[in-house]
C-alpha cells in the first residue's frame, strides 16, 4: 500500500524509547499509519511487547536494543535499523529520565549527569547517527521529545530535569537552521503532565484523581502522528500540548478552580 506521503515503498521509523509510554504508543501508532517501525530502548522484554503489538494488528516493526548513553551501542543499533530495511524517515526520541532527589540540597552530581546523558546527550548521539542518510535522501523528520519543563519553569522537574529538557528546545533549533536547507524538519514537542511511569517517580506523586485528568501516551502519539503526516515543506519547529485540565495553570492561577 501507499503511504500518506505517496511512496510506494513502506518508509521506516525509529523510536528511541519504545518499549513504554510516549514511546511505546508512538510505535504502535506510526505502524498503523504505514511505517516499519524500529522500537528501540534498553529492556528487551518491553521491546518484544510493543514489537507484538505491532505484528498482531498487521504492522511491520522490529526490536532493536540499544544503552543510548552508549556511542558504540546507538552507531549499532542505527546500522540494525538501516541494513535491507526500508527508508529511514523518521526519529522519535522519546526516552527520559529523571531521578527522586530534586532539591539542590540533595542532588549529586552523578545524579544530574545520568538525567543529561539519557535526556540530551543521548539525542545528540540519534541524531548525529540519522543526519548523514537524511541529507542523503533530501528529506527526514526529528521528533524530540521534550517536556513542558523544556518550555515553561516547571518546579516539580527539578534542576537536572529542566535544565536538559530546555536545552532541547536550542538544539532542535540549531536543526532546523542547519538542515533545514536539507530537507530536514525537526520538532520540539512539549507535553504537559502524561500519565506514564515516570509521573510517578516524583518525589510526591499526583493524586490519582489528578492523574485521571492527564494526557495518555496514545494522546501524545496522535500529535507525533499529525506532525509526520504533513507535507515535506511543512516544519513544526515546536509544539506544546497539555490536558484540557492543566495543572501547571490550576496550581499557580489568581482564580479558583470554579471560575468564580
Amino acid at each position: 500500500m501507499n503511504h500518506p506521503t505517496g511512496h510506494p515503498v513502506t518508509p521506516g521509523a525509529w523510536v528511541i524509547g519504545g518499549g513504554s509510554g510516549i514511546g511505546r504508543a508512538t510505535a504502535l501508532r506510526l505502524a498503523r499509519d504505514g511505517y516499519r517501525v524500529a522500537v528501540s530502548g534498553r529492556r528487551e522484554a518491553l521491546l518484544a511487547e510493543t514489537v507484538a503489538a505491532i505484528t498482531d494488528a498487521g504492522g511491520q516493526a522490529v526490536a532493536v536494543p540499544v544503552d543510548v548513553t552508549d556511542d558504540a551501542s546507538v552507531t549499532a543499533a542505527y546500522a540494525a535499523v538501516t541494513a535491507g530495511a526500508a527508508p529511514l524517515e523518521v526519529l522519535v526520541c522519546s526516552a527520559g529520565t529523571n531521578v527522586p532527589n530534586r532539591w539542590w540540597a540533595d542532588l549529586t552530581g552523578a545524579d544530574f549527569a545520568r538525567v543529561v546523558d539519557t535526556n540530551l546527550n543521548a539525542v545528540v548521539r540519534c541524531v548525529l547517527a540519522v543526519l548523514p542518510g537524511f541529507r542523503t535522501a533530501g528529506f527526514g523528520q526529528l521528533i524530540i521529545v521534550s517536556s513542558w519543563a523544556g518550555r515553561h519553569y516547571m518546579s516539580a522537574a527539578g534542576a537536572a530535569y529542566s535544565g536538559s529538557k530546555t536545552a532541547l528546545g536550542a538544539l532542535v533549533e540549531t536543526l532546523n537552521d542547519q538542515e533545514g536547507r536539507s530537507g530536514i524538519r525537526a520538532t520540539h514537542l512539549c507535553p504537559g503532565e502524561v500519565d506514564t511511569p515516570i509521573l510517578r517517580t516524583r518525589p510526591v506523586p499526583p493524586p490519582d484523581e489528578e492523574i485521571a485528568r492527564m494526557l495518555v501516551p496514545a494522546d501524545v502519539a496522535d500529535v507525533i502522528a499529525s506532525v509526520t503526516a504533513l507535507p515535506r515543506n511543512v516544519c513544526v519547529n515546536e509544539m506544546v500540548v497539555t490536558p484540557v485540565w492543566n495543572r501547571m495553570y490550576v496550581d499557580h492561577s489568581a482564580y479558583p478552580p470554579s471560575g468564580g
